[in-house]
């Protein structure tokens, strides 16, 4: 295939443009030019409000050798591309008694499961909350009752954290092996929207992430796999140093020389027994913060020239700055059209986060902006001192408006603040009860600074950003894990068959970046271990069983 770089058109072109501008670049006929693939496609708003899509792209020629194509336009932006697919290498030849378990059915657990039972592990799946349709029943409850099940709510069950969030699945981790364009093929495979292949910052929303994870659930139960709800991991059964079995919450063993942790960043009670149990981890740095809202039209403004932009959908930003301090203040989990959302977990303690629906079509723009800490600043000592931090200003959250998330004016929060840009009958889009509150407080002295100072950066680059009617809500605690669970480069703990994985045994910041430290922990049982089942396709790839696109959509 050729591939041209830095294709770009007009905003809102028409699907023949794409055609006519690769035919004008490698000096063809329209009729020579057999296919055309969207590798990636970007928004270049530098000149606006004249925007433009920049796209990469393949194209498939006939009537012409590719090499002389090439030689014809002579341009550093067209060469030939060669398409890399993911492969999984089964290489191991130990035998497993029982089949692997995996702790956790969020991106990381849910990947890991998949492809070890796409390749005849048959593993177990154990997820302390309920199935992804039960737990939207559950969030859904929370939210308009303010009734917590610690059990099944916006970080625990079915999906992971990542279920109720904007579902973005950019990451900066680079793809050497494939594995990131495998999590994004198998996600459209599962029912996800095609153009997360080749958007610059894809995203899939929680209403197309419910129907994605269902799919993907009964494709491992199709290929051998099980799936248990309501199985809460409390203890390791361990022996000589290796691992033989789980405990679960009701007292019973579940036999296995192969356990893959990936319980996410909110388990703290895992995280408990973890340490009581031995297990080495250690204190990390994370960040922590405040969730701010702007009307979507203002962030639309400041980043394309026109507050509703045809064909471009709502504006996604994202600000990086360093204070005076050297601490680091950035955007996180940014939500176009979104909505901040209640994501606690346990009585007494309140934490947010942000979402959005697959048409991110909310009035407002969200997104946490934090602030960097280590664990300097966490006032305690022990690998579990971060974690006493984030519960500490989650109890303070949850007081200040008596469980329901505080909400402040920015003008009242800083004296900073700008003014003009936003009106003062500008309100939050919240899921769950809200009340206005000193959000102020919430941050210790040293962290409010530096928050209030990213903030005036952040409105010289977007005018409005520091406006005084910007709406502050908090606490955003829990951005990634403050613990490393370790692991060797067998991705082992030093307990032999226990694989720390993804964001909650701190080694991934996001969906996909979880979902592809899943794979790698998968790719490392099997270069230990034998299958159960054998039969494979001749170019190693997934093995029979998959289910259709039809038989999906007949069971969903």
């Amino acid at each position: 295939m050729i591939r041209i770089q830095q294709l770009k058109l007009p905003a809102g072109h028409d699907a023949q443009a794409l055609y006519g501008r690769a035919q004008k670049i490698l000096r063809l006929e329209r009729d020579q030019i057999e296919e055309i693939h969207i590798v990636r496609q970007s928004i270049d708003a530098r000149k606006k409000p004249d925007i433009f899509l920049s796209y990469t792209v393949d194209v498939k020629v006939k009537g012409i050798r590719e090499t002389a194509c090439l030689k014809r336009c002579r341009s550093r932006d067209v060469f030939l591309a060669e398409d890399k697919p993911y492969r999984f290498c089964v290489s191991g030849s130990g035998k497993l008694a029982c089949p692997p378990v995996v702790i956790g059915s969020g991106p990381a657990g849910l990947f890991s499961g998949y492809l070890l039972a796409a390749h005849g592990y048959r593993p177990i799946v154990l997820e302390r909350g309920r199935d992804v349709d039960a737990r939207t029943g559950d969030v859904r409850a929370f939210w308009e009752t303010g009734r917590l099940d610690t059990e099944s709510n916006v970080s625990f069950g079915e999906g992971g954290a990542g279920t109720f969030s904007d579902g973005k699945l950019n990451t900066l981790i680079k793809d050497r092996d494939g594995r990131g364009r495998f999590v994004l093929q198998t996600f459209v495979e599962h029912g996800a929207q095609p153009e997360i292949l080749y958007e610059a910052k894809p995203h899939i929303g929680t209403d197309v992430l419910v129907k994605v994870i269902r799919n993907m659930r009964r494709q491992i139960l199709a290929w051998g796999g099980q799936v248990r709800f309501q199985s809460r991991v409390d203890g390791l059964a361990v022996r000589d140093g290796r691992v033989q079995g789980v405990y679960l919450a009701d007292g019973s063993l579940l036999e296995t020389s192969v356990a893959v942790l990936a319980t996410g960043h909110s388990a703290r009670d895992t995280f408990s027994w973890l340490e009581q149990a031995g297990i080495p981890m250690e204190a990390k740095a994370f960040a922590v913060g405040l969730r701010v809202e702007h009307p979507q039209s203002l962030i639309n403004r400041d980043l394309y020239g026109d507050p509703d932009p045809a064909g471009l959908g709502p504006a996604p930003y994202k600000v990086t700055a360093r204070t005076k301090s050297g601490r680091g203040v950035y955007s996180f989990c940014m939500c176009p059209g979104g909505y901040v959302v209640n994501a606690s977990t346990q009585p007494g303690r309140l934490a947010i986060n942000g979402m959005s629906y697959s048409a991110r079509d909310g009035a407002n723009a969200n997104s946490a902006i934090i602030v960097s800490v280590t664990p300097e600043d966490y006032g305690g000592s022990g690998p579990l001192a971060g974690v006493a931090f984030q519960q500490r200003l989650e109890e303070q959250a949850w007081t200040l408006a008596n469980g329901r998330v505080p909400v402040q004016r920015y003008g009242s929060f800083s004296q900073r603040a700008s003014g003009g840009l936003i009106p003062d009958s500008f309100s939050p889009c919240i899921k769950g009860s809200w009340a206005w509150a000193d959000t102020a407080s919430l941050l210790p002295s040293a962290l409010k600074e530096a928050f209030e100072e990213g903030m005036e950066q952040f409105g010289r680059i977007l005018p409005g950003f520091d406006d005084a009617n910007a709406l502050v809500s908090g606490i955003e605690s829990r951005t990634s894990s403050p613990v490393r669970i370790c692991r060797d480069e067998t991705l082992q703990s030093c307990v032999r068959g226990l694989y720390p994985c993804g964001e909650g045994a701190g080694y991934a910041g996001g969906i996909t970046s979880a979902a592809m430290d899943g794979m790698r922990v998968a790719e490392a049982i099997a270069a230990l271990y034998a299958p159960f089942d054998t039969e494979r396709t001749a170019d190693g790839t997934l093995c029979a069983g998959h289910l259709t696109g039809k038989e999906r959509d007949k069971e969903t």
